[in-house]
């Protein structure tokens, strides 16, 4: 396998590194590894070596990295620049002379760039997303719900028509919900809750994340609730109930299965009606056209369903857009979904040649 046939997409985040293998334009493999940048370049060192080793007769033959970041964000560095440059200094460590860094502004960037075009290196997975999807349809709405963030990007006249660039920009308008199913403290959700029919100040404290939430409601698959437990303590159903109890001062011996259940889908509920509220708004700012599609990615792609059926609109698949279906199957077709920019980095780079 030459160089030139095969290409390492990579999104380094702050708590996740994905992969994305391509053979010529063939998606051929993708995985996640935990990576909680904010403790340590150590853990960055860690996933690249799990990968390296999933990897190794691809890397030894030879194949070029095609990379982006959100990592930069953590409060590891002193500021963006600074974890930009690291970052990127780690990966030309790791993977070599053939690695180039997605810039959203226009171009891919070598390691010695870096200083000089390091905000638009910054937190740019979203872009590329929107991109390799752009190139394939005309108008859409991308909506990518992942761990932490979820982006809200329209697609307009087969362009990336989101009106933010930088992360501020796009909490600005909407773009950027900070809230995502896994890592999310519910306390962020709101400050009371309805729990048997009566209104209950929640205790701001990380007690729980939307990780336990979906994990009770059964629709946060066990290969994707990788971060670690509010209390570390394990993610059986019973620790699930004991952590949400706590955020409204009980425990779960006081209530019954079916009620913490029913809690469980209240913060549901108060995160879909976030997200549909901060879509309807890009929504209505980018005058996207009433058929237009929404295409979801990330690991809550389940409830990126269910805001388009909320929101009146028909749902499509990162993976059914932007790859041609008999190059991958349904495993990988999903694990595309949840690292989409690792696979859109991967196919950028791809097409660039």
């Amino acid at each position: 396998m030459s160089r030139r046939e095969a290409t390492l997409g990579w999104d380094i985040g702050g708590a996740h590194l994905k992969g994305c293998l391509l053979e010529g334009s063939t998606l051929r493999d993708i995985a996640q590894w935990p990576c909680p940048l904010w403790q340590g370049m150590e853990q960055l060192d860690a996933a690249l070596a799990q990968a390296r080793s999933r990897w190794s007769g691809a890397w030894a033959a030879g194949l070029r990295h095609a990379a982006t970041m959100t990592g930069e964000m953590v409060d590891l560095f002193e500021d963006r620049a600074q974890g930009v440059a690291r970052i990127a200094d780690r990966l030309a460590q790791s993977l070599g002379p053939t690695l180039r860094l997605f810039d959203a502004e226009g171009d891919w960037r070598g390691p010695a760039e870096v200083g000089e075009h390091w905000d638009g290196i910054a937190s740019a997975n979203w872009c590329a997303t929107a991109r390799v999807l752009a190139a394939r349809v005309d108008d859409a709405m991308l909506v990518d719900i992942g761990s932490t963030t979820t982006d809200l990007i329209p697609i307009r006249a087969g362009r990336v028509a989101a009106h933010g660039a930088t992360d501020a920009e796009r909490l600005l308008t909407g773009e950027l919900v900070y809230q995502g199913v896994v890592r999310t403290p519910l306390c962020a959700l709101g400050p009371r809750v309805a729990c048997d029919g009566r209104s209950i100040n929640v205790m701001n404290e990380f007690f729980a994340t939307t990780a336990d939430v979906y994990r009770l409601t059964g629709e946060l698959a066990p290969a994707h609730d990788q971060a670690a437990t509010a209390d570390g303590r394990g993610k059986d159903l019973a620790a699930t109930r004991q952590r949400l109890a706590r955020m409204i001062g009980l425990d779960a011996a006081a209530a019954s299965e079916a009620q913490w259940l029913a809690l469980a889908e209240w913060w549901k509920e108060a995160q879909l009606r976030e997200i549909a509220g901060q879509l309807a708004r890009v929504t209505e700012e980018s005058g996207l056209p009433a058929d237009a599609p929404v295409i979801g990615a990330g690991c809550g792609a389940f409830l990126a369903a269910q805001v388009a059926q909320r929101c009146g609109r028909r749902f499509l698949r990162y993976a059914e857009v932007a790859l041609p279906s008999p190059t991958h199957d349904a495993a990988l077709a999903a694990w595309a979904d949840v690292c989409a920019p690792a696979v859109s980095v991967a196919l950028l780079a791809c097409a660039r040649g």
